[in-house]
């Protein structure tokens, strides 16, 4: 069946869909792409995956190639990027960092697709990466918030991405829009961000800063943004407990493995239960909402992705606007979420790609217009 679903500027004004996007400034194609994704959740998914272009299972830096494209005849409608790369290291470095994520993220711009960008920030204060070490790391979001020590170093980071974001441009010399996912994961403490290493207060405080440095000061209008926790709530108090207010958040979300099979463990009657949390907010409040990370590591289970993802996208008439896998790594040989040929799960992927309520980038029509 062709799911193709063409969308036109004709189509509804935002105020009349009722979802609210923090930045009046957006740019146009911002600003239809939030419309559009919001038309499409409605009776649509968008599938996603982690680094598909930039690498798969056992091959890197392969022109408009990605492993689920090798399955399917299609790259995923929605493609992960990282900007783990722009920050603690040198400036040469870094350079190159964003030349090379700058055209992939204008590629698939070019072909009609769609980025979200998480980010992987290195501790701006201590060694120790993005993961939290007790030996070495710094709780370091109470130094780069604002009146912190660490927040002028803060300013120039964000700059590099605002610089990033910036500079993203097509074919046609418009900027590409993404997805910008920062500080995610936030309710567990295995990041530096996490809420063992900050206040509620704090946390806030820095998201609120980022948004409106990136936006008000630094001019950047490409991005809509969006907040993702990890599964560690029940409720929807939960899900808020850091929650920055809908004045600063675009898109709302959930990053889940746990739920949906990791080390062998399924409950999906529980993933559903937080999807649902998820959406009812987003209707709510008049955001969208996505399944912005999840994943079975080594898909050992053949029809997971009919039987246990697809089912639980569709259980509860939720309307998320994507759903993205994890990548798969270029050299380990179980470290991968998507298939690629030969793998056990590929005629079970297969049948959810063609099912019609998921869509893939051949399927997206006009997203920008």
């Amino acid at each position: 069946m062709i799911k193709s679903l063409i969308l036109t500027a004709s189509a509804m004004f935002l105020s009349q869909l009722g979802f609210s996007q923090i930045d009046p400034k957006a740019t146009r194609e911002t600003k239809a792409l939030y419309r559009n994704l919001g038309e499409l959740s409605k009776t649509n998914i968008l599938f996603g995956h982690q680094h598909a272009t930039e690498y798969g299972h056992g091959w890197a830096g392969d022109a408009d190639r990605s492993d689920v494209k090798s399955v399917s005849g299609s790259h995923p409608a929605v493609i992960g990027v990282d900007l783990s790369g722009l920050s603690g290291r040198p400036a040469e470095d870094i350079q190159k960092t964003s030349e090379a994520l700058r055209q992939h993220v204008v590629d698939t711009y070019n072909r009609g697709g769609i980025t979200t960008v998480a980010w992987h920030f290195s501790n701006p204060a201590s060694g120790g990466g993005f993961y939290w070490k007790d030996s070495v790391s710094v709780p370091a979001i109470a130094l780069i918030k604002p009146g912190g020590s660490h927040h002028e170093k803060y300013k120039e980071i964000l700059k590099t991405v605002a610089d990033f974001a910036k500079s993203a441009r097509g074919k046609d010399g418009t900027l590409a829009p993404m997805l910008f996912r920062p500080y995610h994961e936030f309710d567990g403490d295995w990041f530096w961000w996490g809420k063992g290493h900050c206040s509620r207060e704090d946390f806030i405080a820095v998201w609120q800063f980022t948004v409106t440095y990136l936006r008000d000061t630094l001019g950047a209008h490409n991005f809509i943004y969006v907040f993702s926790p990890d599964c560690k709530f029940n409720t929807e108090q939960e899900f808020l407990e850091r929650y920055p207010g809908d004045q600063y958040v675009d898109m709302v979300g959930m990053d889940n493995y746990a739920d949906f099979g990791r080390g062998g463990k399924y409950n999906l009657q529980a993933g559903v239960r937080k999807l649902k949390i998820v959406s009812d907010y987003a209707k709510k409040a008049g955001k969208l909402a996505a399944f912005t990370e999840t994943g079975l590591e080594s898909i050992p289970d053949k029809n997971w992705w009919t039987e246990s993802l697809l089912k639980s996208l569709k259980a509860e008439k939720v309307n998320l606007a994507y759903v993205l896998v994890w990548r798969n790594d270029t050299q380990s040989p179980t470290h991968y979420y998507a298939p690629f040929p030969g793998q056990v799960s590929v005629p079970d992927f297969i049948n959810f790609f063609n099912d019609p309520y998921t869509l893939f980038e051949k399927d997206l029509k006009n997203v920008y217009r």
